[in-house]
């Protein structure tokens, strides 16, 4: 199908949509209590997404907001909000009728959040085309929008154009565990149902790192739905431009502490926990960003741990049978790659089968943020549970 033809579709239903009332696309989590109190009814019924970026305590005030696809307007009213009078938001989207009902309603709900004047201004345009100025944004956000983008290394592309350097994006996405097929891909109304346009999570994540961004990594996710075995889960990425030119830091060595044992980042570099790694000014820049900062010790000398030391940390799997019981975990970064203390090697956005005590271990603190669990068994398993491996070790 081609794509001019597969974006006027997708603009057709979102119109339909918007003036019929229908309930579009995937699972949201909004506190419609708390967006009632400053955004009209209007908006909060045509409000379509699969999570929510712009509540997720990732937009500070004063900050200059960008949301790709902002329909009615809601998640930018609520980043209105958020950025406060001194701060700026910009809404794009394809669709006239949803951008008609968002203008309409901006000066309602600045009028309600006790503004002057409405911070929020709405443009027309493509996600792979963004009417925005090169460097000007603060934060990106895009709720269950860019799945419905035929090309979307071209979006990601542009979001890296238009964020400053040291800027940032917080979107939510439905993304498959498998390749999804062309009799799906050719389905016009699959389409707006957030489902053909959908990537692998490696395939999202790699082209968010083609773009430039670094730091990708998991908020939250939710399961969707099972189409002929695809499962479509919801997930919420974030992740990083890195500022130009790092300054200089007086830390030249990084220490991973656990909980796993091996990482590998984005750049390619193994850690070993409890083993200090000479790194660059570049790669101090990245390890000082949130998602990393749990798991390395920064230091200017080299700095070796063992597990006697309390900064160390490792989740150990219990000495018992297991059971397999349909489990997939698919790592979500923020490196590439990683392993467990009972020999897992984690590919990130790769589904890897595991058993229940490895599912216990990836639930713990230290681990849950990372990971994606789907299960693909049908049914109920009730297999017997049984030792993985003649020496004891998992899977």
């Amino acid at each position: 199908m081609p794509t001019d033809e597969i974006s006027q579709k997708v603009s057709d239903r979102y119109a339909r949509a918007a003036s019929t009332g229908e309930q579009m696309c995937c699972p949201t989590s909004y506190d419609m209590a708390h967006l009632q109190s400053f955004i009209p009814d209007e908006v909060l019924k045509i409000s379509y997404g699969c999570g929510t970026p712009a509540g997720l305590k990732t937009v500070s005030p004063g900050e200059t907001v960008l949301d790709i696809g902002s329909g009615g307007g809601i998640d930018c009213f609520e980043a209105s909000r958020l950025v406060g009078p001194s701060g700026h938001v910009i809404g794009i989207d394809m669709t006239d009728t949803m951008l008609d009902i968002a203008r309409k309603n901006s000066p309602i709900v600045a009028s309600n959040l006790g503004y002057i004047s409405s911070n929020v201004e709405f443009r027309k345009g493509m996600a792979d085309a963004m009417p925005v100025a090169d460097n000007t944004i603060d934060l990106i956000i895009s709720n269950c929008v860019i799945n419905l983008a035929p090309d979307k290394r071209e979006v990601f592309g542009e979001m890296f154009r238009v964020a400053k350097p040291g800027g940032r994006f917080t979107i939510s996405d439905i993304v498959s565990d498998q390749p999804v097929p062309q009799y799906l891909v050719h389905d016009s109304d699959k389409w707006g149902d957030c489902l053909s346009g959908a990537l692998t999570l490696t395939d999202y994540i790699a082209g968010m790192m083609g773009a430039g961004f670094l730091g990708i990594h998991l908020i939250k996710s939710s399961p969707w739905q099972v189409i002929d075995g695809l499962h479509f889960f919801s997930v919420t990425l974030t992740g990083y431009k890195l500022p130009s030119g790092p300054p200089q830091s007086a830390h030249r060595y990084a220490t991973l502490r656990g909980p796993f044992s091996r990482v590998v980042d984005e750049r390619g570099t193994t850690y070993l926990r409890g083993i200090p790694q000479p790194v660059t000014p570049e790669t101090v820049c990245l390890l000082s960003q949130a998602p990393f900062a749990a798991h390395f010790i920064l230091s200017s000398d080299p700095l070796s741990l063992d597990h006697t030391d309390s900064r160390w940390t490792a989740v150990y799997p219990d000495d018992t049978p297991c059971h397999w019981r349909g489990h997939f975990a698919l790592f979500a970064g923020p490196f590439v790659e990683a392993a467990d203390d009972d020999h897992h090697l984690y590919r990130r956005g790769e589904p890897l089968e595991i058993c229940s005590k490895t599912l216990t271990v990836l639930e713990t603190e230290g681990y849950a943020p990372h990971f994606a669990i789907i299960n693909r068994a049908g049914r109920q398993v009730s297999g017997d549970a049984v030792t993985c491996s003649p020496d004891g070790n998992c899977c």
